[in-house]
């Protein structure tokens, strides 16, 4: 990892593209890829035995236990790192018990951040209309802010719970237990308190009416500007279609949406991440700037394979795509006997 030097940000289409300098297939990159590092330093705890991630925040552990009082620092539950006194704007407070059984957004956010001040105004309008709706549902707000003073400045637009400014060592504890390694982040947890999804952003911004709370993870996502931003987040599997309505995407989907459901079961049964997302994109500005950038052919339909980290691209240019040629295709990438072409 440390052949690695530095990361650019290339914009495209308003969304962002986190990239190493180095240009490299190498085991060193498949590290990065494995474990999602977007910046460095980065220190990443992993069980030798079972090879499952410990803890992706290793900078703050060591920070905040530099005897290692807590080791091996594994994650624990979230009812356990939250305990305590939580406030609202009106300055009450409410015990941080009040969340049992209730759907929980964990919102990492901080006022000097522009995206996160933007996905606020959108998140207050989303929480309420759950709440109407009638479901059991509490956001807890982990400040990010530079001082008390902006914190309460920004938690005053907000109608939920926070953990307190000066708790450090909670909100600290909070950013460990998700490995958060950038804001705005709202991960979202079911009633036991279980992940339901680590991209609670994309998901608000993608229904703003709600119809699909608690969004739980979908296989196959359609290419939107506001959920392009998982692209550089690990491999993914793009099916460009001649489409330039959304209805028009709903055949591509189907034919992808077995193939990836059936890999979603299978890495949840191991409790591991999924190693591949699943897009279709139509033709539109977003569709055409990503061609451009990753310098794809113009053809449709046309299956690829993007890691945008790795610089690297496969491609499946056939005249017929069936569910025969995107499993194999699939198969033969995580099998790593695919060869990658560079972006």
């Amino acid at each position: 990892i440390s052949e690695i030097e530095s990361n650019i940000n290339v914009s495209v289409n308003g969304f962002f593209f986190f990239q190493p300098l180095l240009v490299s297939f190498s085991p060193q990159m498949k590290l990065w890829n494995k474990y999602k590092v977007t910046s460095i330093p980065s220190l990443v705890f992993v069980d030798a035995t079972t090879g499952k991630v410990v803890c992706r925040n290793g900078l703050l552990v060591v920070r905040d236990d530099p005897k290692g009082l807590e080791f091996p620092w594994g994650p624990k539950p979230f009812a356990e790192v939250v305990a305590g006194p939580l406030l609202r704007n009106n300055r009450q407070t409410a015990d941080s018990s009040s969340l049992e059984g209730h759907y929980v957004g964990v919102y990492f956010s901080a006022h000097w951040c522009p995206p996160c001040r933007s996905l606020t105004r959108v998140l207050v309008e989303s929480y309420q209309t759950v709440k109407e709706a009638g479901q059991k549902f509490e956001i807890v707000f982990v400040s990010a802010d530079r001082s008390e003073e902006s914190f309460q400045q920004y938690f005053s637009e907000m109608p939920w719970l926070a953990v307190p400014y000066s708790d450090e060592a909670r909100r600290s504890r909070l950013n460990r237990l998700y490995g958060i390694q950038g804001i705005p982040t709202l991960i979202l947890l079911d009633a036991e308190g279980h992940m339901i999804t680590r991209q609670g952003r994309v998901e608000v911004l993608n229904d703003p009416e709600c119809r699909l709370f608690p969004w739980h993870p979908r296989s196959v996502l359609e290419l939107s500007e506001s959920n392009a931003v998982q692209l550089h987040e690990g491999p993914c599997l793009v099916l460009f279609v001649d489409a330039e309505e959304e209805g028009e995407l709903e055949p591509a989907k189907e034919l992808i949406q077995p193939i990836a459901e059936k890999l979603m079961v299978k890495y949840k049964a191991k409790e591991e991440e999924m190693p591949l997302l699943f897009f279709v994109a139509g033709e539109d500005d977003m569709s055409d700037s990503l061609r451009d950038y990753t310098n794809l052919p113009e053809a449709a339909p046309l299956l690829t394979i993007l890691d945008m980290s790795a610089r690297a691209k496969y491609v499946r240019d056939v005249e017929e795509i069936t569910p025969v040629v995107v499993e194999q295709f699939v198969n033969d990438f995580l099998a790593e006997k695919l060869k990658p072409e560079p972006i």
